[in-house]
């Protein structure tokens, strides 16, 4: 395995959790983050780790089935749904999983999220304008995990996206590498932000 590789993403996904930790969107040990390290293989946080506190012994090498390299290792509850993205398509490179406050509360009541009007939209693949509109399909939380990844694969592969929110649990964005998906997560989260106090204020009117 190349060691290089695994230090080079484990220290952009440090970086990442400590200003997603700052903005507020993985609190606690919510969230898990992801990078692809070759055709069958990612390095991926371990279960039980603080994402605003992640050290280089926070990640484990894991196969697209989800089982970790070293036995003793814990994979986190969610493995399966970043293997989904990775066999889905070669290109995604990085998978990011968030849990903010805008996307949690926008998720719980909504079918799926309408983006329109943003700059920042042109941070998605296939943007170039601020004049679009994107839909960030929202699916019902499950426990079964497996199950829930199939629900994800196949929707995506009808309906091409760079996101999608799971009921009452939070964002997973994605890209081709722990930069672009980090940009992704930051552009959506805001747009999230931007959704959540315009309906508050519409509300208020």
């Amino acid at each position: 395995m190349n060691t290089d590789l695994i230090a080079r993403h484990s220290r952009d996904l440090i970086a990442a959790g400590a200003l997603f930790h700052q903005r507020g969107w993985v609190p606690a040990t919510g969230g898990n983050f992801s990078a692809r390290l070759s055709s069958d293989r990612m390095l991926i946080t371990a279960s039980g780790w603080h994402k605003g506190e992640l050290a280089p012994d926070a990640f484990l090498v894991a196969d697209f089935d989800g089982k970790p390299d070293n036995p003793g290792g814990r994979a986190s509850y969610e493995t399966l749904l970043h293997c989904q993205l990775y066999r889905m398509d070669e290109r995604i490179g990085a998978a990011l999983h968030t849990h903010s406050v805008a996307n949690t509360v926008l998720s719980m009541r909504e079918s799926s999220i309408r983006l329109a009007g943003y700059e920042l939209l042109k941070l998605l693949p296939g943007i170039s304008t601020h004049e679009a509109a994107v839909e960030i399909p929202v699916f019902d939380n499950d426990q079964d995990i497996a199950r829930l990844a199939a629900r994800v694969d196949a929707h995506i592969k009808q309906h091409a996206s760079a996101a999608y929110l799971i009921r009452g649990h939070g964002l997973y964005a994605w890209g081709s590498s722990v930069a672009q998906a980090r940009h992704r997560v930051e552009a959506l989260e805001f747009m999230f932000e931007c959704e959540l106090k315009q309906r508050q204020l519409e509300s208020k009117s």
